[in-house]
């Protein structure tokens, strides 16, 4: 809505510093990115959502990792600006936290983070040259690709031989959804995204160390198998008549275990909390 933003662009129009750039119509993330990438002069590109605010400290934190020539990308931590408006947006900020610090952060010490979220993220703009026609030219089921951005941006980066990582203390903050409908689709993109994304890794993952491989195969496997398991345990229930304890006692352990290991790490007892998350996933994958 340019009514909306159009005072903004007034105020930031007389600096110099901004160049605001307004594309005929609505074409989409994919095609704005582009379009500001192949203005851009700078070494580097900062990719901030519209939803985010950043701590003022975090540019120059991704810069330093950027330093090294052999880095592609770089992202910060995310948290949600709107944690206390819900108990869903309490449990996502738990996420975020739980997806940076043990994903991303595990995925760095191999100097390959598999997807640079889109809501804080540094590239090196050389590098994003080098990529941006295969970027633009993603096709999916025949049709372009409206979906996913950061993940494919991120697996390009990787084949074409930069590192990728993460920098926890470049803090963003960042809307998340605050009812099951938008935190539902959201999940869905981010679900298609992963699994297309994931056959386009394939053949990247041997070059990798095993440990990826395992956490990309973990990532794409461990839903379709906790679906399955529930499925099982239900059709036993209703076929069987008896109520498969051991598979919603193991459900749980494995809950616990790691909802008290994150409490642990991250010093906060909100974190055994989480473990409502499960049954919440479990719920999404069965619809």
């Amino acid at each position: 809505n340019r009514d909306v933003v159009a005072p903004v662009h007034q105020i930031y129009a007389i600096d110099p510093r901004f160049n605001i750039i307004l594309l005929a119509n609505n074409v989409g993330k994919r095609k704005a990115q582009i379009a500001a990438i192949r203005s851009s002069s700078g070494d580097l590109v900062v990719n901030v959502d519209s939803d985010t605010v950043l701590a003022p400290d975090v540019v120059t934190k991704l810069v330093l990792k950027m330093h090294d020539p052999e880095i592609g990308a770089a992202m910060g931590q995310l948290v949600a600006s709107n944690r206390n408006q819900t108990w869903l947006t309490r449990l996502i900020d738990m996420e975020y936290w739980l997806a940076c610090n043990e994903e991303r952060a595990a995925q760095a010490r191999f100097g390959a983070v598999m997807c640079c979220c889109g809501p804080c993220a540094m590239y090196r703009r050389s590098a994003l040259t080098l990529l941006l026609d295969q970027y633009e030219a993603q096709f999916f089921r025949g049709k372009p690709s409206d979906f996913g951005e950061d993940r494919h941006l991120t697996i390009l980066m990787l084949k074409a031989g930069f590192r990728t990582e993460y920098v926890p203390d470049a803090i963003a903050a960042t809307v998340v959804p605050h009812s099951l409908g938008p935190y539902l689709r959201q999940q869905l993109r981010w679900a298609r995204s992963t699994f297309r994304d994931t056959f386009l890794a394939l053949r990247l993952l041997p070059e990798l160390d095993g440990y990826l491989t395992l956490d990309v195969i973990g990532q794409n496997l461990g839903p379709l198998l906790l679906a399955i398991s529930t499925l099982t345990a239900l059709a036993q229930l209703v076929i069987g008549g008896s109520i498969p304890w051991w598979t919603g006692l193991t459900i749980a352990a494995m809950t616990m275990v790691r909802c008290s290991v994150a409490a642990l790490r991250a010093r906060d007892l909100r974190f055994i909390g989480f473990s409502l998350h499960t049954p919440i996933n479990i719920f999404l994958l069965l619809l």
